[in-house]
């Protein structure tokens, strides 16, 4: 969907503005959440979720997920109890927001921009900060991440403490989906840019100091878009799908996102100790999201992501589009990458146990649409299951949710129990009868068998998108 600053964009007919999607202003505390059955006893930390959520009804655009303000929605846990908080990312554009009580600053593809009399000189004619993707914690930091951008960094009770830029280091940002290498504690991430250098890669110590880059990557002249990444013992992986941003189109009123199928998808497999880069290509393919990715004796990389056929953002729309769970093996040596589809079905935002990132890993965790239920917009899932990729055929186990909406799945590991799977696998999830929101705690041995614990939000959560577990530091 594309607008301008013509008055033509009209946000109640954006579908990611409404319903389940629709955003939450209100920020709220509540310090006994009800629950139903029993939760597990090993669960000590606080479930964090960040997501798309305008804090003024949006002006000129809205584009599903990548417009929006941050909000995050928490849930601690402790003893079998739990309670609730959710805050807004408060950028400096929410701030100036909030002071004038409206949007000042359109969607990326209106490319509206507030004057100097609106906002003051610092912030005039400036694009809006966007930490609403992600929220990880990394080296004591607790950080709102945005698509490519500065994350934000947030107190432990969800207030904003500012812009971070690693002490100067990183002053372009980082990705919304950095991975931590669990055994170094290193976080690997890259951040694209519309103006060269176009893609650059870093690596951040377990201290939170940056040791490497960023590094400009050659052969990338021109602004693409990569959501995600993939971390493996030697190498970080790059999926460059042939997405481009066209800022001229964008500046008269076309789409600010090109689709060039033609330009094939690349994959640059980057050493972590600065080696050269190899690359492996195949025809045209989009993720947003990988599994995992991990080294094989010969030289290979194996990489699972979720692969669909192209690129498609906010509404539906350009013909089919349908999304597989895909196994490639990337060989440096041919230049080329084998695929095998695992599971062909409707699925997305794919999880593992975070201590196997880099590694083989066992169980993976997808939402599912089951095409059971009629009128989900796309972004929504009816179902969650699980695979062991490692087993031949990937045997899957499923749960159907009924009435509720789910969103991603997250691991919660048990304490004691590094060398197994051992754990809970948490979601929120939004009643479509009564808009009411839960979030659901399954068993990692049984998932298939339902909940074995539902927290009552007292605020609906909109659905969408990236979260994580962090365990109660000692």
């Amino acid at each position: 969907m594309t607008a301008s600053a013509t008055g033509r964009f009209d946000p109640a007919r954006v579908a990611h503005l409404s319903g389940r999607f629709a955003p939450v202003t209100e920020e709220v505390d509540e310090v006994s959440l009800v629950v139903e059955g029993e939760l597990p006893a090993d669960l000590d930390g606080v479930y964090l979720r960040n997501g798309p959520n305008p804090r003024f009804t949006p002006i000129g655009s809205f584009l599903y997920p990548i417009d929006g303000d941050g909000m995050l929605h928490g849930v601690w846990i402790e003893g079998g109890r739990a309670h609730y908080r959710n805050r807004f990312v408060r950028t400096p554009a929410v701030v100036a927001e909030e002071r004038a009580g409206r949007a000042l600053w359109g969607g990326l593809e209106s490319m509206i921009t507030p004057d100097e009399r609106e906002v003051g000189p610092e912030l005039a004619h400036t694009f809006r900060d966007l930490p609403d993707i992600n929220v990880v914690r990394h080296a004591g930091r607790l950080l709102a991440l945005a698509e490519a951008g500065c994350p934000f960094r947030m107190t432990p009770e969800l207030e904003t403490a500012g812009r971070e830029t690693f002490g100067g280091a990183l002053p372009a940002g980082i990705t919304a989906h950095p991975k931590v290498d669990p055994v170094t504690g290193e976080m690997a991430v890259f951040c694209y840019a519309l103006e060269p250098p176009y893609l650059t890669w870093s690596l951040i110590g377990p201290d939170g100091t940056v040791t490497r880059g960023p590094v400009p990557l050659d052969g990338v002249d021109e602004p693409m878009m990569i959501h995600d990444m993939a971390l493996t013992a030697r190498h970080l992986v790059l999926v460059l799908a042939p997405v481009f941003f066209d800022l001229s189109a964008a500046m008269t009123g076309g789409s600010l996102i090109d689709w060039r199928p033609d330009a094939g998808t690349r994959v640059l497999l980057i050493p972590r100790d600065g080696s050269p880069v190899r690359e492996v290509s195949d025809d045209a393919f989009w993720l947003w999201h990988t599994v995992n990715a991990h080294d094989e004796t010969d030289g290979t990389v194996v990489l699972e992501y979720v692969q669909w056929s192209r690129l498609s953002l906010g509404d539906s729309g350009g013909g089919p589009n349908r999304s597989s769970l895909v196994r490639a093996v990337l060989d440096p040596a041919t230049g080329r990458m084998r695929r095998t589809t695992l599971d062909d079905a409707r699925v997305e935002f794919p999880r593992v146990d975070d201590r196997r990132i880099g590694a083989r890993h066992g169980q993976v965790a997808v939402a599912w649409d089951s095409e059971r239920s009629p009128g989900l917009l796309p972004g929504e899932f009816d179902a969650l299951r699980w695979y062991d990729t490692g087993a031949p055929g990937a045997p899957s186990r499923t749960w159907h949710g009924g009435d509720l909406s789910v969103g991603e799945p997250t691991f919660a590991p048990s304490p004691g129990h590094e060398g197994d799977d051992r754990g809970h696998w948490l979601a929120f999830a939004t009643d479509r009868t009564d808009d009411t929101a839960h979030l659901l705690v399954f068993p990692a041995e049984e998932p298939e068998n339902g909940p074995v614990a539902r927290v009552r939000i007292p605020v609906r959560v909109p659905l969408g998108l990236h979260g994580n577990w962090l365990p109660t530091e000692e």
